[in-house]
């Protein structure tokens, strides 16, 4: 039976592992519902991605795998995304699956995976910055016609030093905090992108990341990095934001929290 919402939650999820971890995934997806949800770092390829469960779990999905690495997906509650795009235009030769694109719940979703860059420098980070380029690019087109649209996911970029990362002093040569990376994340949403997170929570240290050395996630030793990103149609529409800690704090978790908003359902 088809629920109807006064409100509609968009969340992104690194999962680092589809199979590794469905069973956490689940949990989160019966718990919270979001209408949207967009996974990144599948580590799947399309034949073993667990297409059934999600189903059975009262969610549509369109997916872009790939063996051992990358991966993304958009599920959609109640409903089959309707796919747009299972590549990042921009180079047809590009063989790694980072993005997809689908409208769902009357959005335009693209799920995004950003190369993490490291070492740099280097091809990795020569990598990072091309494919940001294509982003920038691809997104400008996307605003043009004033439709409501989220760029979610995994940027492997920490906006700041002062409050998107715990301590910047022991990553100060990482690929996510270098000037080059920043520049190309203000570059972006100089477009006309609204930050949720960060907009609703302005002077807030929030992490959405914490790896799994040196008892980062007990010290709370964490980074920002996943982000959603709104057009302005769908800015005006913005309520809350935040993130799902307790995911991270689950039995062998992903090193990521899913991130999440709150949209008012248009008039």
């Amino acid at each position: 039976m088809m629920v109807i919402m006064d409100s509609l939650r968009i969340a992104t999820f690194n999962v680092n592992g589809i199979k590794a971890r469905l069973p956490q995934v689940l949990e989160w997806l019966a718990r919270e519902q979001p209408a949207i949800a967009c996974l990144q770092e599948l580590k799947s390829t399309d034949a073993a991605f667990p297409a059934d469960a999600i189903r059975d779990a009262g969610y549509g999905v369109v997916f872009a795998g790939q063996s051992a690495w990358n991966g993304v997906a958009i599920l959609a509650r109640d409903q089959e995304p309707r796919l747009t795009r299972r590549a990042l235009p921009g180079d047809a030769s590009d063989p790694q699956a980072r993005y997809i694109e689908a409208v769902a719940h009357g959005v335009i979703v693209g799920c995004l995976y950003l190369p993490n860059g490291n070492p740099q420098p280097g091809p990795k980070f020569d990598y990072k910055l091309a494919w940001f380029e294509r982003l920038i690019a691809h997104a400008a087109t996307l605003l043009k016609d004033g439709h409501p649209v989220v760029l979610a996911g995994d940027y492997n970029v920490v906006p700041t030093d002062e409050l998107d990362i715990y301590d910047a002093r022991s990553w100060k040569r990482d690929a996510l905090l270098q000037p080059e990376t920043r520049a190309a994340w203000a570059r972006l949403l100089e477009q006309g992108w609204t930050d949720a997170l960060r907009t609703l929570h302005p002077e807030e240290k929030i992490f959405t990341f914490w790896d799994h050395f040196r008892q980062h996630w007990p010290r709370n030793a964490g980074l920002r990095i996943d982000h959603l990103l709104l057009s302005p149609v769908l800015a005006k529409r913005l309520r809350t934001a935040g993130v799902d800690r307790w995911v991270r704090g689950l039995e062998r978790p992903s090193d990521h929290a899913p991130t999440w908003i709150e949209l008012s359902m248009p008039d």
